[in-house]
């Protein structure tokens, strides 16, 4: 098992930041906002499942093959494998609070399937 995240990591993205609220060995937390107009890649992880928990704004979200409102207050569990993107198509940002779950937590656990910032 390894966690290669730190509590008060941070990183800007072209879509937002994230910063790394908590952590211990098979678990991660972080806080995650999405600028207006703004998505993450179409992606996948291979060694965790997510948990995500809207704490502002209104999103979309893709699981696998279904696109799904989102807004405060609601959550989504994303297993071990499943594609999934956030989109922020309101003027507002969005922040989500995400619980990494897994035997290998590592930002490099990271398969995009598709991106609109060019980072395939």
């Amino acid at each position: 098992m390894s966690n290669n995240y730190q509590r008060g990591q941070k990183d800007t993205r072209p879509w937002g930041t994230w910063e790394v609220l908590d952590c211990g060995e098979t678990y991660c937390v972080k806080r995650i906002k999405v600028t207006p107009g703004s998505k993450l890649s179409l992606q996948l992880h291979h060694h965790r499942a997510e948990h995500w928990i809207i704490v502002q704004g209104s999103a979309l979200v893709t699981l696998g093959e279904e696109i799904l409102p989102k807004k405060t207050n609601d959550h989504i569990f994303i297993p071990i494998g499943v594609k999934h993107r956030i989109e922020n198509k309101t003027t507002d940002d969005v922040i989500f609070i995400e619980v990494q779950a897994g035997d290998n937590l590592d930002e490099n656990d990271i398969v995009r399937l598709e991106d609109i910032y060019g980072r395939i």
